[in-house]
């Protein structure tokens, strides 16, 4: 373990689709109100630049060197972690690729979602990732994970036993599931004895309402930041040593 304890931090809003200059400037300012409040990791929702504006992530991906490059200095300013979903082109691939960037600034990883939802036809026009992720930080090692991914618990025990501490997650879920959201960010954290930070987003579109939720959750599945629906920037401590406290007592990592 590198850090032991920090602040985590979730920053949750409603992504206008297509709209990366609206997108990135309301971003910026809640990674402002983060990085004032001493936050060392910012987790953002998924696709929080342009969303699923799916007949134009050839255009929008072009445009995520330069998010990327804009998100470093802001993570060099505040010493702060941050990380999110953006469209990543790959050859004549599209991935919905959750981004890792350190608080030196450099990318300390990267993760391409497996599990494309197919009842929004995300397989459609996202190719899929094909390798579990758990990138080394200035902070601890940190497992990634995007939306749908939240449903194969195999996904998140893979990168627990890669090492992972904590485990980001970031989320374009529905209000009419938010209930299945909870229970399983929480039971992703009990059933791995790891730190839970997951961003979802707000707000209405195409008649889905978007549900919120963005928490950060224990070993122990204690909910120590809850957001509610509406656009909000949220953060609690986090300590590490909760981990090894847990697992000592209930060993279940080591009778898997």
């Amino acid at each position: 373990m590198n850090n032991k304890i920090f602040k985590a931090g979730t920053f949750q809003f409603d992504v206008k689709p297509g709209d990366i200059e609206s997108n990135l400037a309301k971003v910026i300012e809640g990674l402002h109100i983060l990085g004032d409040s001493d936050v060392n990791i910012a987790v953002l929702p998924e696709m929080w630049s342009c969303g699923f504006d799916n007949n134009r992530l050839i255009d929008h991906a072009k445009q995520t060197p330069f998010i990327i490059d804009t998100l470093s200095i802001t993570a060099s300013r505040y010493n702060m972690i941050i990380a999110g979903s953006l469209p990543e082109a790959s050859g004549k691939n599209i991935f919905n690729t959750i981004y890792v960037i350190d608080t030196n600034g450099d990318i300390a990883g990267y993760y391409r979602k497996i599990h494309l939802f197919p009842l929004t036809e995300e397989d459609r026009y996202f190719s899929a990732g094909n390798r579990a992720v758990v990138c080394n930080t200035s902070i601890c090692p940190m497992g990634l994970m995007i939306c749908y991914d939240l449903r194969f618990p195999e996904l998140c025990r893979s990168i627990t036993l890669k090492g992972a501490l904590v485990v980001i997650i970031s989320a374009q879920w529905p209000l009419g599931r938010i209930r299945h959201w909870d229970i399983l960010s929480q039971a992703r954290a009990i059933e791995n004895q790891i730190f839970i930070i997951a961003t979802n987003r707000c707000g209405k579109e195409k008649g889905i309402e978007f549900g919120g939720h963005s928490q950060i959750i224990s070993p122990t599945g204690e909910i120590l930041s809850m957001a509610e629906q509406g656009e909000c920037a949220s953060a609690t401590e986090i300590n590490l040593y909760k981990i090894k406290e847990f697992r000592d007592k209930i060993p279940c990592l080591k009778d898997n």
